[in-house]
């Protein structure tokens, strides 16, 4: 199979979608890679290192895009990548489509093979190819949380950690997944005092034996989010429903109860976030601020350590490229239910069943298409 390597077009995006050693194990197994000129150079990995592992370097995405079986990227398609995906071509990355009809509307016009990294899931559970970088995001949060607490950047000038005789700063982390654990490590390792909430208490449970007294664990509902996050200086939202837009489970009104010149990072920004007052910013204009409450929602918080999300990310993904090459995309989900779960937009037709529900698009199981 010939797979194409574009350059990342999102703002300030420097990941790129393989490395030279994940190159080298597909052209190991006789697959032709493409890589466009300089698309890993922002981390340190040159075209030089790329035709070391058997890469052809391009001038340009138009080559990869109207060349390549499948293309291989990190985020989602920007629009004028979008217009030139072509029929039964397949395109491997993040696509984030709950929260993004324009998106969503230019893959079913393409009549792709749109594989989303978000909703492949693992023999155990949960989502392998999000993990990387939910733990990489988990762990920015609290830094961008504490960073933005200092009055220079908009915050209340509160130390996080405190210091002998003055209290530290509390924090309220939501939902205790991937995100959640590592904000909490983080938050927990500065010296914040930490609470964390989720509807999951066998996972309450498992954090309590871990942190014991060092942190609150709260169930969540209504009332326990409106008491953790009026009383917090920095609340992380890291709530994912897998595919699916994220719930609004700060409101409006809670935000606007909040101690001025405390930060939220919603986390969950991609997804739509859980803030009802987020939107997505930028590496380049991170913040915004609603009622006196700094809100930090950048949608690629991982691309800011883009070399070490590279490598994190490269390491889960690398598996189903290989897989996706040997069999093509059809063999491959037949032989694979966790790479079939996958499959969001193919062939004109939505097939990840959340996203088709709420962006209002008929269902077709991807089994159908397989069939």
């Amino acid at each position: 199979m010939l797979v194409g390597v574009p350059k990342e077009i999102k703002n300030q995006e420097s990941r790129v979608g393989l490395t030279p050693a994940s190159v080298k194990e597909l052209t190991l197994r006789g697959h032709q890679v493409m890589v466009q000129h300089n698309a890993g150079a922002a981390i340190g990995l040159t075209d030089e290192m790329y035709a070391g592992s058997g890469a052809t370097i391009v001038a340009t995405a138009e080559e990869i895009f109207a060349k390549a079986e499948m293309i291989v990227k990190v985020k989602e398609p920007q629009p004028q990548e979008c217009a030139m995906l072509r029929e039964n071509q397949i395109l491997y990355t993040y696509l984030h489509l709950a929260p993004d009809p324009e998106q969503t509307k230019a893959l079913v016009k393409s009549g792709a093979v749109c594989i989303a990294y978000e909703t492949i899931t693992g023999p155990n559970g949960g989502l392998p190819l999000l993990a990387p970088m939910s733990e990489v995001a988990g762990r920015m949060a609290i830094q961008a949380g504490a960073a933005h607490l200092e009055k220079s950047k908009g915050g209340m000038g509160l130390l996080l950690g405190g210091v002998p005789g003055v209290a530290p700063g509390q924090v309220a982390i939501i939902g205790a997944g991937v995100v959640g654990t590592n904000a909490l490590q983080i938050a927990v390792g500065m010296g914040a005092r930490v609470t964390v909430l989720d509807k999951n208490v066998d996972r309450l449970r498992q954090l309590d034996l871990v942190f014991g007294n060092r942190i609150q664990t709260m169930y969540s509902n209504a009332h326990t989010i409106d008491d953790a996050v009026t009383e917090a200086d920095l609340v992380i939202g890291g709530v994912l429903v897998p595919g699916a837009a994220a719930p609004k489970l700060v409101t409006r009104s809670m935000v606007s109860r909040m101690k001025q010149g405390s930060v939220v990072v919603d986390v969950a920004i991609d997804q739509g976030g859980c803030f009802e007052t987020s939107h997505a910013t930028t590496h380049e204009n991170p913040t915004f601020v609603v009622d006196g409450v700094v809100h930090y929602c950048v949608a690629n918080m991982p691309g800011a350590v883009a070399r070490t999300s590279t490598f994190a990310l490269n390491n889960a993904t690398i598996g189903h490229a290989v897989a996706l090459a040997d069999k093509g995309w059809a063999k491959a989900m037949k032989a694979n239910p966790h790479l079939r779960n996958g499959l969001n937009v193919c062939q004109g037709h939505v097939t990840y069943e959340a996203v088709a529900h709420d962006l209002g698009y008929p269902y077709v199981p991807a089994d159908s298409l397989l069939a």
